[in-house]
C-alpha cells in the first residue's frame, strides 16, 4: 500500500479562504442602525447535515426604497443597495438595511424583495436567492418569480418575524434546502 502525505493547496480547493481577500470589503449597514426605516436581516447559512458553515460570504443586492435598481454609490464608491457580510463560527450573517419597493419588470410587479448570492467552501460558484418579505402576503401572491416555485417550497424564499429581526437560514442542501436560482 502506498501512502501519499500529499495535501490540497489552497489553489486546488473551493475555500474556506474567502475572508482572507473579503474582511476589508465587509458591509453590513446599508443604512444606519438607528434609522426609522432599518430593517435589521439576520440568518445562518447551514449545510446539508444542518452544521454552520463558518467561513461562507453572504452578498445583499437590492432595490432602493423607491423599487429602483443601481440608484447611487455610497463614500467609499459602493453601490448604494449592496452589503457583503462574511458568517462567523456558527454560521451567522447581518445586515441593517432598508426594505426595497416594489420593482416594476415587463412580466409583472415584483414584491418587495433582498437578492442574496452565497459563496462557500464546496462551490465553484455562488447560489442566488432571494428574500421575501412575510407582511407582504399580496404582494408575494402575485410576484411573477415566487409564483414561478413550488407551492410547497416557497416558504424556504420568506424571512420570519423574529422581534425586531427579520430571520433568514440559507439552507445549501438537504431536507429544508433553500430555493436558489440560475446566476
Amino acid at each position: 500500500m502506498i501512502r501519499s502525505s500529499l495535501v490540497p493547496t489552497a489553489s486546488q480547493t473551493a475555500g474556506p479562504f474567502l475572508a482572507i481577500g473579503l474582511r476589508p470589503l465587509e458591509r453590513t449597514h446599508l443604512v444606519p442602525e438607528d434609522a426609522t426605516d432599518a430593517v435589521v436581516l439576520a440568518g445562518r447559512v447551514l449545510d446539508g447535515a444542518g452544521d454552520p458553515v463558518p467561513d461562507a460570504v453572504v452578498e445583499l443586492w437590492q432595490a432602493d426604497r423607491g423599487g429602483r435598481l443601481g440608484t447611487g454609490t455610497d463614500d467609499a464608491g459602493m453601490p448604494q443597495w449592496f452589503g457583503r457580510c462574511l458568517t462567523d463560527d456558527g454560521g451567522r450573517y447581518r445586515f441593517v438595511t432598508a426594505k426595497p419597493g416594489a420593482l416594476a419588470r415587463p412580466a409583472g410587479t415584483e414584491a418587495p424583495h433582498l437578492e442574496l448570492l452565497v459563496f462557500a467552501r464546496g462551490l465553484l460558484r455562488p447560489v442566488r436567492t432571494r428574500v421575501y418579505f412575510p407582511d407582504e402576503r399580496e404582494p408575494n401572491a402575485s410576484d411573477p418569480v415566487l409564483s414561478r416555485v413550488p407551492a410547497d417550497r416557497r416558504q424556504t424564499l420568506v424571512a420570519r418575524q423574529e422581534g425586531d429581526s427579520l430571520v433568514f437560514d440559507i439552507h445549501l442542501q438537504g431536507r429544508d434546502e433553500t430555493v436558489f436560482f440560475a446566476c
